[in-house]
């Protein structure tokens, strides 16, 4: 089934079940997605009736579902951790601002926690106050979990995993280096993120989830123009359960945490850093990658960070060619300081 959350004017929206062609929705039988996750057990035979119901037209009081109207599904959550299974994104975004990248990132999970106090919606601004923080947009894939019990093995952690979601984990990188100096990790460089319009429980991905990855392209596109479609099964070298269990290595999670992919990233085939669309490649799905390559064939950062009226698109499109979560579109927008 899919889900949504309705913006109603309250901080947690209200919980919608979507059709699976994103055509059609219905009010779900619990009010918030948060709700219904901290009762699954009860929920989810509901939330799967009405998801039914709605698919064989037996629901009178459907309505047209617009993304446009959406919340993130869950439009704030009690964690938000994002990992980077994608160790080549690592290995160039480090490369980028002169970072080695230690061995121990091929072993060991990097995670930082996101503010997940209150996200973007997915078709929301991108607001910022200064276009020399070097906005980057960045494609990931996220995971919702039920209760996850402190010191969970990666194969206990897999069976509490709800419902998975598009992502654009928003970064500002001319902030980066400054703060990880520090040596307290991201805070002021990673704003808002924003989820894709509905959330999808696994049983909806048919073979392209195997209960550890999920198998597809995850297309983002800058003004339009196609950036990246990197195969999101390939290049991970944490799979979901074990992020899930290194997140809860030392404290459990409640039911609603949200834990991050990392920017989706692919090697090319002769083990570079890929190549751009235009070039025949698979192209990226942040900016910060494709500068690494400018700085690689020429020496220079060519590529601009995202400004303002910039558009952003991130999909995942099935084998029939129609989106399973929803598209995410958001525009930049410079505003003024209050």
């Amino acid at each position: 089934m899919k889900l949504a959350s309705l913006r109603d004017g309250t901080r947690d929206g209200r919980l919608l079940v979507v059709s699976r062609d994103l055509t059609q929705a219905v009010l779900a039988p619990y009010a918030t997605l948060q709700a219904a996750l901290d009762d699954w057990d009860e929920a989810e035979p509901q939330l799967q009736m009405a998801s039914e119901d709605l698919a064989t037209g037996r629901m009178d009081d459907a309505f047209p579902f617009d993304p446009a109207a959406c919340e993130s599904p869950l439009p704030r959550a009690y964690q938000w951790a994002d990992g980077s299974a994608y160790v080549n994104h690592v290995e160039l975004v480090r490369r980028a601002r002169g970072a080695e990248l230690p061995e121990s990132f091929w072993t060991d999970p990097l995670m930082y926690q996101g503010g997940s106090d209150g996200f973007l919606g997915p078709r929301d601004a991108i607001e910022i106050f200064d276009r020399g923080w070097g906005a980057d947009f960045e494609a990931e894939i996220a995971v919702v979990t039920d209760d996850v019990a402190m010191g969970s093995s990666p194969d206990a952690a897999a069976e509490r995993i709800r419902l998975l979601m598009l992502v654009n984990d928003v970064s500002l990188r001319n902030l980066i280096p400054g703060e990880l100096a520090k040596g307290f990790g991201f805070f002021q460089s990673k704003p808002a993120s924003s989820f894709s319009p509905v959330a999808v429980t696994p049983d909806e991905l048919g073979s392209a989830w195997d209960g550890r990855k999920l198998e597809g392209e995850l297309c983002s596109t800058l003004n339009g123009e196609l950036f990246g479609c990197p195969q999101t099964g390939e290049d991970m070298t944490f799979d979901f359960p074990q992020l899930v269990a290194h997140a809860a290595r030392t404290r459990g999670l409640c039911a609603g945490s949200i834990i991050g992919s990392g920017t989706i990233s692919n090697r090319g085939e002769d083990g570079g850093p890929g190549k751009p669309v235009a070039h025949g490649g698979r192209g990226y799905s942040c900016i910060a990658e494709r500068r690494m390559l400018d700085k690689i064939e020429t020496g220079e950062f060519r590529t601009p960070f995202l400004q303002d009226g910039d558009t952003v698109g991130i999909d995942m499109l099935d084998d029939d060619g129609q989106s399973i979560f929803g598209a995410i579109k958001q525009t930049v927008v410079e505003i003024d300081r209050p």
